[in-house]
C-alpha cells in the first residue's frame, strides 16, 4: 500500500511542478471526482451533457462559445488499468450556442490516480491530471491542463468531497487558476443519493479576482447507481454576476463489460 501511495503521489507532484491559466471558459464536464475507478480491465463510458438556458451572454473573447443558451457535451471513455490507476479520453468535445452554432471543441487525455477501493474507505484521496487540445472557439490557448487533487470522507450516510482544482495554460505558476469544486451528499439508500455541489473560479493565484468577478455556482444533484446504468442530474444557479444564472447537467455512465 505504501508503495502504491508513493507512486501516485510522485505522479501528482511531477504533474504539478510541470504545469508552470486560463481565462474562465465553458465547462464540458460539471462533476466532483470521488476517487472511484473503473475495475481493472473494465471499460466505462460516461456521457456528459450540460445546457445553460440563462448564462453569460458575452463571449470570453471574439469567436468564443457564449454560455447563454448553449449546449455542451462529451463522451468520456475510461479504462481501469489497475486498482489505483485509470486512464481516460474525452472525445469528441462539442458545443452549440446561438451565435456560432454546432462545433467541435477538441479532446482531452486523462490520468486518474486514487487510493485503491476508495468507495469502501472512510478517508480517501487521489489526483486527476488532464491535458486538453482546444479548438479556437473553446480556448485562446491550444494546449491547457487541469490538476485536480481529490480529498474526501465517507461518513455514512454523508459524503464530503473536495477537489481543489488548478488550471493552467503553461504560462507560469502565478497564472494558475484556482477553480475548486466541493460536494456534500446524503445517501438515501445504496443506490440513491442527493447532494449539494459548488463549482467556483477564483481567478489566478497570483492575484485572485474580486468577489463580484469570481464565478460561484451551486447545484442541487440527484444520483442513481443501478446495476447497468448510473445517472447524475443536477440544476445549478449562479451566485455572482460572473456566474451563469441557470445550468442543467446530466451524466449517464455504464461499464461496457469489455475485459482484457
Amino acid at each position: 500500500m505504501r508503495r502504491i501511495s508513493r507512486r501516485w503521489c510522485a505522479a501528482f507532484v511531477v504533474a504539478l511542478m510541470a504545469v508552470p491559466a486560463l481565462a474562465f471558459a465553458q465547462a464540458d464536464e460539471i462533476q466532483v471526482y470521488d476517487g472511484g475507478l473503473a475495475a481493472p480491465g473494465t471499460f466505462n463510458l460516461t456521457l456528459h451533457t450540460n445546457f445553460t438556458p440563462r448564462g453569460l451572454k458575452t463571449p470570453a473573447y471574439p469567436g468564443a462559445v457564449a454560455a447563454d443558451k448553449s449546449l455542451n457535451g462529451v463522451p468520456e471513455w475510461a479504462y481501469g488499468v489497475n486498482t489505483w490507476f485509470e486512464a481516460g479520453l474525452y472525445l469528441p468535445l462539442y458545443s452549440r450556442d446561438k451565435d456560432t452554432g454546432w462545433g467541435l471543441d477538441g479532446f482531452k487525455l486523462r490520468t486518474l490516480f486514487a487510493v485503491p477501493h476508495a468507495d469502501d474507505r472512510t478517508f480517501f484521496y487521489g489526483a486527476n491530471v488532464e491535458l486538453s487540445y482546444n479548438a479556437k472557439r473553446w480556448d485562446t490557448t491550444r494546449l491547457t491542463s487541469e490538476v485536480r487533487p481529490i480529498v474526501g470522507w465517507h461518513l455514512e450516510p454523508v459524503d464530503v468531497i473536495v477537489n481543489p482544482i488548478l488550471d493552467t495554460a503553461f504560462d507560469g505558476v502565478k497564472n494558475l487558476v484556482f477553480a475548486p469544486a466541493v460536494r456534500v451528499a446524503y445517501n438515501v439508500s445504496p443506490i440513491w443519493a442527493v447532494a449539494v455541489e459548488e463549482f467556483a473560479d477564483y481567478g489566478r493565484v497570483g492575484g485572485l479576482n474580486a468577489g463580484r468577478e469570481q464565478s460561484h455556482q451551486v447545484y442541487g444533484v440527484v444520483d442513481y447507481s443501478g446495476k447497468g446504468l448510473s445517472v447524475e442530474a443536477g440544476v445549478g444557479v449562479g451566485l455572482t454576476a460572473a456566474s451563469d444564472a441557470l445550468t442543467f447537467k446530466l451524466l449517464l455512465s455504464r461499464n461496457l463489460n469489455i475485459r482484457r
